[in-house]
């Protein structure tokens, strides 16, 4: 019987699998996996290396290493995770090309009488088809752009909206980035752009193309993570549709306060950031806003950003790229507290 699965295959059925079992090293894993998979590394970091190292001059040798090591580690990964699993257990098993790392780990957990199954091409299938159905699978939904100035509570309207029980996709928490010179969030690096990539895939195979998809305007540029060509495409294009978010100066400054409070902790971090703006901005200018940030004075930092520099080239570039904004309709936010956010998703969700 051919215990082998295609990607297509594999993809169909992911759901159905009772584990991911990716057994690539650790830095492979760390940089970009299939979503929910588990990290049961044949070899690890150094011994790969090593391996790889020997092959170039005694092929032979490595093989014998590199058998041992695999050996010695999948025994453990069984003593350590499978010993209570069932007959009945069924994992799909991959590496990078669905070679002998996987072929191992796939044949000790036959033999043991698990009904295991390997991906074909791997993880390098995997991601030719992440590939493929980002670039198709965009153009499936109804997107309703979420746009409004900085400071306008737009993420926290997606949140209020998914808690209503829209559909939403939200970039920016996939790319863990608030999207601008100063939107690094300060205890969650960025993900590799392959695993953003898969994120965004796991994200839109979830997602009812019957339904609309609130989604907040983005650039092509989230931090250092590239939004694919695709689905700015479709959010951009003529089929979708646009609501313009109006928020009071004075709110908007106070949840900039909130949203942005970590850089108090450490005024040196925003005066670096903003050292990307010389050259839009002027020296005396980004110097006066740094004077006025390590003196404590926020509010006023964050009205005259938002007034000078995030305001007009926000708007230049939002009319440019959306047409849909000329007939968006407009709704009046009066904060960012929670009755409120509440108050205008159910009204986006009553009168769509």
């Amino acid at each position: 019987m051919n215990y082998t699965v295609s990607v297509g295959e594999a993809v169909a059925e992911l759901d159905r699998f009772d584990a991911l079992i990716d057994v690539r090293s650790p830095a492979e894993f760390a940089e970009d996996h299939i979503p929910g998979a588990l990290n049961w590394p044949v070899l690890d970091d150094r011994e790969r290396h090593d391996v790889g190292l020997l092959y170039a001059t005694s092929p032979f040798e490595a093989r014998k290493l590199g058998a041992a090591l695999v050996a010695r580690n999948i025994a453990r990964h069984i003593e350590a995770s499978a010993a209570g699993l069932p007959k009945t257990w069924r994992p799909l098993v991959y590496c990078w090309r669905g070679g002998q790392r996987s072929g191992s780990m796939h044949w000790f957990l036959g033999q043991i009488g698990f009904r295991s199954r390997q991906l074909v091409g791997g993880y390098k299938a995997y991601r030719a088809q992440v590939r493929d159905d980002l670039a198709a699978w965009p153009a499936r939904f109804d997107w309703r752009v979420i746009c409004g100035r900085t400071g306008s509570g737009k993420t926290r309207l997606l949140q209020a909206l998914a808690a209503e029980g829209a559909q939403v996709l939200d970039l920016e928490a996939l790319a863990a980035h608030r999207g601008s010179v100063l939107g690094a969030l300060p205890d969650a690096p960025q993900p590799s752009q392959k695993a953003f990539d898969s994120a965004l895939w796991s994200a839109l195979r979830g997602l009812d193309a019957s339904r609309p998809v609130f989604v907040e305007s983005e650039s092509r540029k989230i931090g250092r993570i590239t939004v694919p060509d695709t689905l700015l495409a479709a959010m951009r294009g003529e089929c979708a549709s646009c609501v313009w978010i109006a928020m009071p100066e004075a709110a908007r400054v106070e949840l900039l306060l909130q949203d942005y409070g970590h850089f108090a902790a450490d005024p040196e971090v925003f005066c670096r950031a903003l050292d990307g703006l010389v050259e839009l901005r002027g020296h005396a200018r980004v110097d006066d806003w740094q004077r006025r940030a390590r003196a404590g004075d926020w509010a006023t930092v964050f009205a005259e950003l938002m007034r000078e520099h995030y305001d007009p080239g926000y708007e230049r570039s939002l009319r440019g790229h959306f047409p849909a904004l000329a007939k968006a309709r407009t709704v009046e936010l009066a904060d960012g507290t929670a009755p409120a956010l509440r108050a205008v998703a159910r009204d986006l969700l009553d009168k769509p």
